[in-house]
C-alpha cells in the first residue's frame, strides 16, 4: 500500500471555473475500468507544458509540444482541451503512431467543434505498442458526455496505471479580498526519474497569469517538484506537466512578478505539485518507505542535487532502506560515485562531510561518527518515512529529493506488466 498517503476526498477538491473533466471506459487494456479523460479548458486560458527529455519520447509528446508552438506563433488562439489515455503509451510506434495521436485528436475536434491544433494529446502505459483506435476513438464521445467542473476524483483514477492510488490535492490563496482556487492530479508509480520525473501532472487554477510568466513559473515548479523524484532512476518516454491557468477570478491579473499576488499563487502552485510529485513516491511500486535526501553546504544547486539523486536512486540503497538495514557504507559510496555525474565534485572534501539519519549523526571526519550508536540507526530506520541528511560544508547551495526503497513487489510488480 502507499506510504502515508491519504485517500482521496472528492468533496475536498476544489472546482475550477473554466475546466469541466469527463471520463470514459474504453477496454484499451484492462476492461470495465477508466481509462480515458477529455479535460475542456475556456476560451482566454494560459496552458504550459514541460515534458520527458527521453529521445524516444512518445508521439503524443511530440504532437504536444507542436501544438503548443502553435499559440506562441499564434496560428491558434489558444489550447481547449487535453485527451488522456491510460493502458498504452503510444511510444516507439513510429509514423503509425504520430497517425494514431493526430487521428485522435481530429476526432475530438469534430466532437467539440473546435480546432485540432487546439488539442493536446497524453498517452501513458505500455510502450512499442499501437493504440487500439477504434476502442480509443469509440469512447471520446462518452467521455465528452460526461464533462463536468466536479469530475477530479474520478479524473485521477482514471489516469493510473500501475498506481495504487489516485493522486489529487487543492488549495486556496487570496489576494487581497478575492480568492484563486488550485487543484490539480498526477499518476505515476515506476519509470520516473528527471528529466522530468513525472507520468503525468496536470494543475489548474483560476488565477489570471499572462501566458510568457506561466511558461517561466512552470519550468521553475517542476524544478522544484517532479524534478525532484526518483523511484527507479528510469526516465519515461511520455512524462508530461500541464499547467493552466483560466483567469476566471476575479482576482488581479498576474503579469509578472512584481504583480500583486504573485508570491501567493505561485507558492500555491508549487505546494500543489509538490505534493503531487511526493504522492508519486509515496505510491511508488512496491515502496515501503518514503524517503527524503536533502544535501546542504554545496557549491551549486547541480552538487547538491547530483548526490541526492546518487543516494535516491542506488539500487543498494533502497533495498538497505527495504531491509529497515542502517546501512551507512552504502550511502557513503554514493555520495563517493556522485562526481561521475557532476564534474566539480571531484575535489570533495569528504573529511568535512557529515551524514545524518533523523537527528542522529552517523559519519563525520571520513568514517563513522564517534557518538554513532548502531542502536539509534536503527531506530531510524524502523520507520516509514526516512530523513537522510549530508552537509558538505563546502558552500551554501542545498537541494531535496524525495525517493522510495526497491521491494520484491517491485520486481514482481515490472516482471508481470505486460501479462
Amino acid at each position: 500500500m502507499p506510504v502515508n498517503l491519504p485517500e482521496i476526498n472528492p468533496a475536498s477538491l476544489n472546482t475550477i471555473e473554466g475546466i469541466r473533466l469527463g471520463w470514459a471506459q474504453s477496454n484499451i487494456k484492462h476492461q470495465n475500468r477508466k481509462d480515458l479523460l477529455v479535460v475542456e479548458i475556456a476560451d482566454g486560458s494560459a496552458v504550459s507544458g514541460v515534458f520527458t527529455q527521453n529521445r524516444f519520447c512518445a508521439a503524443p509528446v511530440t504532437l504536444c509540444k507542436k501544438h503548443l508552438n502553435a499559440v506562441k506563433s499564434n496560428d491558434i488562439t489558444g489550447i481547449k482541451a487535453l485527451v488522456i489515455n491510460t493502458g498504452n503509451a503510444n511510444a516507439g510506434t513510429g509514423e503509425q503512431g504520430m497517425k494514431d495521436a493526430i487521428t485522435t485528436c481530429e476526432n475530438l475536434s469534430e466532437i467539440m467543434a473546435i480546432p485540432v491544433q487546439s488539442i493536446l494529446p497524453f498517452s501513458t502505459g505500455v510502450i512499442l505498442e499501437h493504440l487500439p483506435m477504434a476502442k480509443l476513438l469509440a469512447g471520446l464521445p462518452h467521455a465528452v458526455n460526461n464533462l463536468t467542473a466536479t469530475n477530479w476524483a474520478d479524473a485521477a483514477s482514471t489516469i493510473m496505471t500501475t498506481d495504487v492510488a489516485p493522486k489529487a490535492y487543492s488549495t486556496k490563496v487570496s489576494i487581497g479580498a478575492e480568492q484563486v482556487n488550485i487543484t490539480g492530479i498526477s499518476k505515476g508509480a515506476g519509470m520516473i526519474h528527471p528529466n522530468m520525473a513525472t507520468m503525468l501532472g496536470y494543475v489548474a487554477t483560476d488565477a489570471n497569469i499572462a501566458q510568457p510568466l506561466l511558461d517561466e513559473i512552470t519550468k521553475e515548479i517542476t524544478n522544484l517538484s517532479f524534478n525532484c523524484i526518483s523511484v527507479d532512476g528510469d526516465t519515461s518516454t511520455n512524462d508530461s506537466f500541464i499547467v493552466i491557468a483560466t483567469g476566471k477570478s476575479n482576482a488581479p491579473a498576474i503579469t509578472n512578478r512584481n504583480s500583486e499576488g504573485f508570491s501567493e499563487v505561485f507558492n500555491g502552485l508549487l505546494e500543489t505539485s509538490q505534493y503531487l510529485a511526493k504522492a508519486i513516491i509515496r505510491d511508488g511500486e512496491g515502496a515501503t518507505k518514503f524517503i527524503t535526501v536533502t544535501v546542504k553546504g554545496a557549491l551549486t544547486n547541480e552538487e547538491a542535487k547530483t548526490i541526492g539523486f546518487s543516494i535516491g536512486k542506488s539500487p543498494l540503497v533502497k533495498t538497505a532502506m527495504f531491509a529497515s538495514d542502517p546501512n551507512l557504507g552504502r550511502v557513503l559510496a554514493a555520495i563517493g560515485y556522485a562526481s561521475r555525474e557532476c564534474k566539480s565534485l571531484e575535489n570533495l572534501d569528504t573529511t568535512t562531510l557529515e551524514l545524518y539519519f533523523g537527528d542522529v549523526l552517523v559519519a563525520e571526519k571520513g568514517g563513522r561518527a564517534a557518538s554513532y550508536k548502531e542502536a539509534d540507526g536503527q531506530a531510524i530506520m524502523n520507520e516509514a518515512e526516512i530523513d537522510i541528511t549530508v552537509e558538505l560544508h563546502r558552500g551554501n547551495e542545498e537541494a531535496t529529493i524525495w525517493t522510495c526503497d526497491f521491494s520484491y513487489d517491485y520486481v514482481k510488480i515490472n516482471a508481470e506488466y505486460r501479462t
